[in-house]
Order: C-alpha cells, then sequence, then structure tokens
C-alpha cells in the first residue's frame, strides 16, 4: 500500500490556473529559450519547486513549454501568429499560488487581454478500490 495515500499530510487537494493570454508579442512568444526563463520565473513566483522543464520548438512557428513542479504542472503554449498563449498551472497542497504566476507572464508577454480561471480541486475520499472504466 502506497505511503502517500496513507500520510494525512499529502491531501489529494490543489489549485489549477488556466489562462488565455492575448495581444502578447509574437517574437517573445516564437523565442525557446526566452519562453522558458520565462516559465522557470512563473512557476517560481507560485513558490512551487521546479524540477524540470521540457522545451518543443514548432515549425514553422510556436513553442511548447512544460515545466514539471514537485508540487505538479505548469505548461505553456503559444500561438505566436495569434499573439496569443495558454497557461495551465496546477499545484498540489496549500503551499504554492498559481495564481501568482499570471503577473509575471503578462509582464513577459506583453500581454494586453487576459482571461483566467482559478479552480480549487479536491478529492472528498480517496479508496484502495480500483478506479471504474470507461465502456
Amino acid at each position: 500500500m502506497s505511503n502517500f495515500i496513507q500520510d494525512p499530510t499529502y491531501p489529494a487537494a490543489g489549485r489549477h490556473l488556466l489562462a488565455n493570454l492575448g495581444g502578447c508579442s509574437a517574437a517573445i512568444l516564437n523565442d525557446r529559450a526566452l519562453l522558458q526563463t520565462i516559465v522557470m520565473r512563473a512557476a517560481a513566483a507560485t513558490n512551487a519547486t521546479v524540477l524540470e522543464i521540457v522545451a518543443h520548438q514548432f515549425t514553422p512557428q510556436g513553442v511548447t513549454i512544460v515545466a514539471v513542479l514537485g508540487e505538479s504542472h505548469a505548461s505553456l503554449h503559444t500561438y505566436p501568429e495569434h499573439g496569443a498563449a495558454f497557461w495551465d498551472c496546477f499545484t498540489c497542497g496549500d503551499q504554492c499560488q498559481p495564481e501568482a504566476s499570471l503577473a509575471v507572464l503578462v509582464a513577459a508577454l506583453h500581454a494586453t487581454n487576459v482571461h483566467s480561471q482559478l479552480i480549487d480541486r479536491t478529492i472528498s475520499e480517496v479508496t484502495q478500490t480500483a478506479p471504474s472504466t470507461l465502456a
């Protein structure tokens, strides 16, 4: 049996920030190295532990950056041709504030239009039974 499930210091709960950023600089949205730095700074602003950053440059344009966090994950997907980016930041527990990442991203990407949603995610009870499968 997993110690993670039995240990009450690791609640099955967290906060999930989803953000759509528009009016962003096309040049920044296509700069993989700069975006890696921006994602690192945004993730760090949440008080999360950044374990690893993975990045992919698409052809002819666009970048996806994923930050693996000790508390879960964050990802940025860019569309330079539209001046747009999508940000997803989920942190488990109550020590991180994913919403703190938004100010970093807005400033760094020069976003002029932002829509975000913060979702509290919880599991009221974790059991040892196998999950049901979808038919």
